[in-house]
């Protein structure tokens, strides 16, 4: 009897229709199909433009930050020297777009090692521009300026690592000639940066080689073995041997207290739904510092309120949404792989920026990107976008030169199936 009831059991399930459960994995490629579209220039215009409106926000919330902190004449300095800081992203974003990652391909060699070059000036004496114990500056003593060599490294051997992988096409799944030697320079290049010491410029630099080289083809249980052992090991060591870092995880966790973090949250919370209005905010003036850099988005909050920061981080989730769509809809595999690894790249700065600002992170110096004081990281992202936008600037081109092509190969298809080809109709002008 249990045999039998076994029996008619096992054929009714067969009868029933089988239900599957969907996969985590098997949702996001749905979305990423969701993501796509035919016209890559279309999210790019759209993405431009999210760039130009959160230069103009950093553009306002920076001369209002300096309108209640400095003298009048340094206050007109200041705001010279933020317009031509934008001015210069401008620049920068308009020349990426003109050349585009194809325009940089055959010099990357030469970047690479440029790049590498001068994150070793960055502790030559003269050269180098230490500030606060760290070596993260290099000088430009022709312009009186400063620069990080670390921000321009992590779009450079996005690049290369980008080159590399399609280059070697299916042998970059060989670990001995393929994924090894990549992942050997990327942490060359990751430790470099974190003995600067700058280990959250460290992180975002590896997240982002890691992340291009994985989507260009690496299996990710290859790399992530070298990884854990070298990035993991020379992360713990700076926490138990580097004291500052140390206290700034054990402010994160609760042991320990700072007044920039704990007067960081005093100044959100004080903007309550609209802010205290533009040049009204008071936490700048009980010397809350790197209001206007580092913390930029807790003055948002503080001045504009919870309205500000919806609007800032609203603009920064459109971003990410466009960076996707723009990304999956280039067909040229190099040009693509490019501008999913440049947009990480400020998509990752900002949310780090967000999560450190509200808590969610250990304190850690990353501006937010076209918000923050202008410098190297503002014209090195717009640079990064401008890459991107122009990878789909090449494929729009590249389009439109083989429509022609297109429709004379359908015609010809449709000629050889025997279907008749159907004439436009003729608009004939009212006399």
């Amino acid at each position: 009897m249990a045999r039998f009831r076994a029996a008619a059991g096992s054929s009714d399930d067969a009868a029933r229709p089988r239900e599957r459960q969907h996969t985590i994995l098997e949702r996001l490629e749905g979305l990423a199909r969701a993501a796509q579209v035919p016209d890559a220039s279309r999210p790019a215009l759209v993405l431009f433009g999210i760039v130009l409106a959160l230069l103009a926000i950093g553009l306002v919330v920076q001369a209002s930050h300096a309108s209640t902190t400095s003298a009048p004449e340094d206050f007109w300095a200041i705001l010279r020297s933020q317009v031509l800081f934008r001015v210069a992203a401008i620049g920068a974003l308009l020349v990426g777009v003109r050349v585009g990652p194809q325009g940089l391909r055959r010099h990357i060699p030469a970047l690479t090692v440029v790049c590498a070059i001068f994150l070793v000036l960055v502790f030559v004496p003269g050269v180098g521009d230490p500030r606060n114990g760290a070596h993260r500056w290099l000088q430009i003593p022709l312009l009186g300026l400063s620069f990080q060599p670390s921000e321009l490294a992590r779009i450079v051997m996005v690049l290369w690592v980008a080159d590399r992988c399609i280059r070697l096409g299916d042998g970059v799944r060989d670990l001995r000639r393929g994924a090894l030697p990549m992942l050997a320079a990327g942490l060359v290049f990751f430790s470099a940066i974190l003995v600067e010491t700058d280990l959250g410029g460290a992180i975002l630099f590896l997240c982002c080689f890691l992340a291009t080289m994985w989507v260009g083809g690496a299996r990710l249980r290859q790399i992530s073995g070298p990884v854990v052992i070298v990035a993991g090991g020379a992360a713990f060591s700076l926490v138990v041997f580097v004291s500052y870092i140390r206290h700034r995880l054990e402010m994160w966790l609760g042991s320990a207290s700072n007044n920039q973090v704990e007067r960081t949250a005093e100044a959100i919370a004080s903007g309550d739904l609209f802010g205290v209005g533009l040049g009204q905010g008071l936490w700048r003036n009980a010397r809350v510092p790197y209001l206007e850099s580092d913390y930029v988005l807790a003055l948002v909050g503080e001045e504009l309120g919870f309205f500000g920061v919806v609007l800032v981080l609203g603009l920064l989730i459109a971003f990410t949404w466009l960076a996707i769509r723009l990304s999956l809809s280039i067909h040229d595999r190099y040009s693509a792989l490019c501008a999913f690894g440049l947009l990480l790249s400020v998509g990752l700065q900002a949310m780090i920026h967000a999560q450190v600002v509200t808590a969610l992170a250990p304190p850690k110096g990353m501006p937010l990107p076209f918000v923050s004081h202008g410098g190297t990281a503002l014209v090195v992202s717009s640079l990064a976008i401008g890459l991107a936008l122009g990878a789909a600037r090449r494929e729009a081109r590249t389009e439109r030169a083989f429509e022609p092509l297109a429709k004379a190969r359908s015609l010809l298809e449709n000629t050889a199936s025997g279907a008749t080809p159907v004439a436009a109709p003729v608009q004939i002008p009212n006399s």
